[in-house]
């Protein structure tokens, strides 16, 4: 598997070297918790032409602000998150798959939750207090770093439960915590009463009245932001909302939209609205303040949706895509992603620089890993001397067209790889994308409830071209590419030093075996 490295400058001074240009662009990252594929009115996958492609779900939501975002930037239909959250999260700050960086499931706050046949040295511990991070090298090259909403980055007691541990200057909202006690500022956000342990933090001045979380998160960010451009001060605003996670409270503003619908489903779509509502809101503040033609914007997701609409590994949550959240299925891992200016300007010299093209679709194979190394060129980073490796690409000339072909580039064979070695909804498995075709291998098949059978298969081979649900397991008519993809895994595996589950008698570590 092809991996790449990214370099830094770090000079006597500490500083890190930038470009000299005054016009750094501003990035604003906005990260949706539990947001799928298919939880948008903004069609999210392509037909067999490439062109964008309605389904039921994209009329079901109500997300203006993402349509916005859509027709003025470029989505990707391929784009990949780890199926959990605190794997994406971490590699967001890392440029890192799960793989390398070890953190491989999501953090539980107050104990370590590796499974009964989970690596023993797994990374709970989240970020280390030392770790090159994102926000941390652009702290260092000048940028003001606002971290709003969820952290996840490390359990209670560790250097990365606070994010200002981790590089940001700011943090709003943020801990060890996965998923908010409550939405609703009456319930103090969950800072009273039976789930105080998952109270969101700081918030204290909203506590008693009659907002929402998410509307709360965007006002708070919105003030740092505008306190970032009072400064003069390129920013770097990472708007990471607790929404759409459980519990499925509904947001008043938007639940009676969804009159009809069962209750749960239509807490869930006000909460999508919601979120779309804030997302509007910041890019209203951007282009108020000054600032929306040189601030970069990047919508994201976290991992598959956890929509309590349909079982876990049938395609009712995701549909046309199986699975949901938690499953190593598409609809546990591809995520929405979205890239443009926050108002783009065809004479604005810094978009001319990192062009997006506007209204497009790209359908390369991309991960979440690729934002690092990403944001770093357009903000002007320096690369020279080594960092920890990486996995991430720079995504900037895939997001851009060439005039002459009306084409970006293309990294048609990329792969993508992820590593779950613990229990979940789908447990102790790996898979390695690699062009069409998926490889699902289970290290114990008995162990595994993809398919709510007694021996489900070990191998699970999927032609994404010609099997958009994966529905056909090709592993036994296709032995040949079986091999290849067994190796091709192998190789990735030792590549990222991958940590793998543990054999029945905990004494040694499984490995990858053949048909």
């Amino acid at each position: 598997m092809k991996f790449a490295s990214i370099f830094l400058v770090v000079l006597c001074c500490g500083e890190l070297a930038v470009a000299a240009s005054p016009d750094r662009p501003n990035v604003l990252v906005f990260l949706v918790d539990d947001m799928g594929m298919m939880d948008t009115s903004v069609p999210m996958l392509s037909d067999r032409h490439g062109n964008p492609e309605s389904h039921p779900l994209n009329t079901f939501y109500r997300t203006p602000s993402m349509e916005r975002l859509a027709a003025q930037g470029t989505r990707m239909s391929q784009f990949y998150a780890m199926s959990v959250c605190s794997p994406s999260r971490i590699a967001i700050m890392t440029g890192q798959t799960s793989a390398r960086h070890h953190t491989t499931t999501w953090i539980r706050p107050d104990m370590n939750n590796r499974g009964e046949f989970g690596p023993e040295n797994w990374k709970w511990s989240g970020i280390a207090k030392m770790q090159a991070t994102l926000p941390r090298l652009m702290a260092s090259a000048g940028y003001r770093t606002i971290h709003c909403g969820k952290a996840h980055f490390g359990p209670n007691g560790s250097a990365a439960e606070n994010p200002q541990a981790i590089g940001f200057d700011v943090n709003i909202g943020g801990s060890s915590i996965g998923q908010p006690g409550s939405y609703y500022a009456k319930q103090n956000f969950g800072n009273s009463g039976k789930r105080n342990r998952n109270g969101v933090p700081g918030l204290e001045s909203y506590h008693g009245g009659d907002l929402y979380l998410t509307e709360v998160l965007t006002r708070e960010m919105n003030r740092e932001i505008e306190e970032a451009v009072r400064r003069d001060q390129p920013f770097f605003a990472y708007m990471a909302h607790y929404a759409v996670h459980s519990p499925f409270q509904a947001d008043p503003r938007f639940v009676d939209n969804y009159a009809g619908v069962e209750p749960k489903l239509a807490a869930f779509a006000s909460m999508i609205q919601g979120m779309d509502k804030s997302l509007g809101d910041i890019l209203d503040k951007l282009d108020e303040l000054g600032v929306a033609d040189h601030t970069l914007v990047f919508f994201v997701g976290d991992n598959g949706t956890d929509s309590p609409r349909g079982h876990q590994y049938d395609v009712s949550c995701s549909a046309p895509l199986r699975g949901k959240k938690g499953t190593h299925y598409e609809g546990g891992m591809r995520v929405p992603f979205i890239a443009s200016w926050a108002k783009p300007s065809p004479t604005s010299p810094l978009q001319n620089r990192f062009p997006i093209a506007q209204g497009r679709m790209q359908n390369d194979v991309a991960a979440i890993y690729d934002l690092f190394p990403t944001i770093l060129a357009a903000t002007g980073i320096d690369t020279e001397t080594t960092l920890d490796s990486i996995d991430g690409l720079n995504l900037m000339p895939q997001l851009a067209v060439d005039a002459a072909t009306g084409q970006g580039d293309s990294r048609e064979e990329r792969e993508f790889l992820m590593n779950f070695p613990h229990d979940h909804r789908s447990s102790y498995f790996t898979v390695l994308r690699q062009g069409d075709w998926k490889l699902i291998y289970h290290f114990y098949p008995a162990m595994n409830h993809s398919d709510d059978s007694a021996e489900p298969p070990r191998y699970q081979l999927f032609n994404l071209a010609a099997d958009r649900d994966e529905s056909d397991n090709l592993a036994a008519q296709e032995p040949g590419k079986l091999k290849a993809m067994l190796g091709s895994m192998r190789d990735a595996l030792a590549d990222t030093g991958a940590q793998l589950p543990l054999a029945a008698d905990r004494s040694t570590t499984l490995e990858i075996i053949n048909p």
